[in-house]
């Protein structure tokens, strides 16, 4: 019977740390080795890590990666293994190498480059135009890259037609939520209808405003799933290859005896590529049973903005972070993801208390910390409050308090974080979320002054979704019931409510999801049944809002359009729907 013993080192990367991505490469192939894996692989660009943007027009950083692909070629005896890097010829191009007992086989070029929402990869790479299929262990395998795969007669198909059984994809798929379940099927229809085991093996960890989640996956011929790397954690997958089953199934099928048209005109192909004909001569202890986690909705989207919390603050040298505690939903589900990423010993609270807190924020600021085990600061603010309305007394003597005043008040507290910033090297976290940022109900310079923006991706409704989540794997109310039931306000005037200034936020969440993901007309949202008024009105501070967004920190992306580099649109702009 024919097998072959596939690992795929699923390694949470940083880009530009080309030494230390190297590291961590060397070591997975250390640790497979005596396993007995033969064909060992990594996710795209992990030498650079993904995505090195604007890196890649430094000659020195492309000769770098090139030199620590020398010491990994250098490193495969006694397995071939498969890397992802940038190749330097003509021009530069994304780059798998095939090497194998310390010789470099041959290089893949990345044939599909997306330059939609996050990605901009025709902005540095030159597109590939071959795929060819490696021998390795006697076994015909293709290898290709990210969105390479994702095409329906593309590079899988030319690579299965020319004798691939097993197709290697090499990936750095961005998380969103229910993109795993997406990428499954997509993966489970290109194994299928392609009559091969596809290997998908993705990255994992945070980078910048993005989140890759791991959860590489294999799925056999039929397009069953049968294994799965862990989500948001390193792994290293290993599955013995039943190869037999793909040759049975293919004498079985009656479409894999009609070669899809555009093959014929050979546009990719290229002769095979020997790597070793024959399966490597030692005894392999037969692997245990691999049951990885499967996680639902709640779950999944707090790991993801718990790992993009750490990997932020940690691969940025920060060890502590900051930030403001207003007794309010928001505050407390970022200080809960804060510990979870960092710990309770690394995060810091500050509650700036004014002359319109109640006391209920304030308690339940400090029954927060408490709950967090975090340290807690109270600095009230009345004080500077003050003083700053003293000093704006004549030039603002003829005019009445408005949103100015209240602007202060959050401008004072923005002060006082960077203060503490500046002073003891924290980084601020800022505690807007995605219905206050796309609506522009957030004050530059105050509440919007910061290092990184946690749930700046996350809307108010599913803010409390995942506070209740928070609360129910702790057994406990780590977040206070109080905050979760009261009334949103930001304090910063007499009995103020967010419904004194926006639609209720179960009303105005799906009209964002609508505007700004969905990129749906005013006239679609409102046929969908919601009041005219309240639909131009969102739209509205949406469109005038976008020059608040430009001068937000980065947040972590959870939804399939993010502001920032999913959606660009520009600040002087005259058309308007409403």
């Amino acid at each position: 019977m024919r097998k072959l013993r596939l690992g795929m080192a699923q390694i949470n990367t940083t880009v530009g740390d080309l030494e230390g991505n190297t590291r961590k490469i060397l070591k997975a192939i250390d640790e497979a080795r005596p396993l007995g894996v033969e064909l060992l692989t990594f996710p795209e660009l992990a030498i650079t890590g993904y995505p090195p943007e604007d890196l890649l027009f430094k000659p020195q950083f492309v000769n770098e990666n090139l030199r620590c692909l020398t010491k990994i070629i250098d490193h495969s005896s006694g397995l071939a293994v498969v890397v992802g890097f940038v190749d330097a010829k003509e021009d530069i191009y994304n780059a798998a190498a095939i090497a194998s007992d310390g010789k470099l086989i041959d290089v893949y070029h990345k044939v599909y480059l997306p330059n939609y929402g996050v990605f901009d990869e025709n902005r540095y790479f030159r597109a590939g135009g071959e795929c060819p299929v490696y021998v390795i262990c006697g076994v015909g395998v293709g290898v290709n890259i990210c969105e390479d795969i994702w095409y329906e007669t593309g590079m899988a198909t030319a690579q299965a037609y020319a004798g691939a059984e097993i197709i290697v994809n090499i990936s750095a798929s961005p998380y969103h939520a229910g993109k795993g379940d997406f990428r499954e099927r997509m993966l489970g229809t290109r194994a299928s209808d392609n009559v091969a085991i596809i290997a998908h093996n993705n990255l994992v960890g945070g980078q910048d405003d993005l989140v890759f989640d791991g959860n590489s996956m294999v799925l056999d011929e039929k397009g069953q799933l049968i294994a799965r790397g862990k989500q948001f954690e390193e792994d290293l997958v290993l599955i013995d290859l039943d190869l037999e089953a793909v040759f049975r199934t293919r004498l079985h099928d009656p479409r894999w005896r009609k070669r899809p048209v555009f093959l014929n005109e050979q546009t990719y192909r290229k002769p095979r590529v020997i790597v070793s004909e024959k399966p490597a001569a030692v005894s392999k202890l037969q692997l245990p049973p691999r049951q990885a986690e499967v996680r639902d909705f709640f779950d999944e989207v707090y790991h993801a903005l718990v790992l993009g919390t750490r990997d932020y603050v940690h691969k940025n040298g920060f060890e502590k972070v900051v930030l403001g505690l207003s007794g309010g939903v928001d505050s407390s589900l970022v200080a809960a993801i804060a510990v979870d990423a960092l710990g309770s010993e690394n995060v810091v609270g500050v509650a700036m208390p004014s002359r319109y807190s109640s006391s209920s924020s304030l308690s339940d600021a400090q029954l927060l910390a408490k709950n967090l085990g975090i340290q807690a600061i109270i600095v009230p603010i009345e004080k500077i409050f003050r003083a700053y309305l003293e000093t704006l007394q004549e030039p603002c003597k003829v005019t009445k308090p408005d949103a100015t005043e209240e602007n202060i008040q959050a401008r004072i507290r923005g002060n006082i974080l960077m203060a503490l910033s500046n002073k003891f090297g924290w980084l601020v976290f800022i505690t807007g979320n995605k219905s206050e940022i796309a609506t522009g109900y957030t004050t530059l310079y105050g509440d919007m002054s910061g290092g990184f923006a946690v749930i700046k991706d996350v809307p108010k409704t599913l803010v409390y979704k995942l506070a209740k989540y928070r609360n129910e794997t702790a057994g406990k109310d780590v977040i206070p019931s109080s905050v979760l039931i009261k009334a949103p306000s930001a304090e910063l005037r007499p009995d103020q409510k967010d419904t004194d200034s926006l639609p209720p936020y179960d009303v105005l969440d799906p009209i964002l999801t609508a505007y700004v993901e969905e990129d749906k007309s005013i006239e679609q949202i409102i046929d969908a049944g919601f009041e005219e008024q309240t639909v131009k009105r969102t739209a509205k501070l949406v469109d005038r809002s976008e020059y608040k967004r430009r001068q937000a920190p980065p947040g972590i992306r959870i939804t399939p359009r993010a502001f920032g580099k999913d959606r660009r649109l520009p600040i002087t702009n005259q058309f308007k729907e409403w």
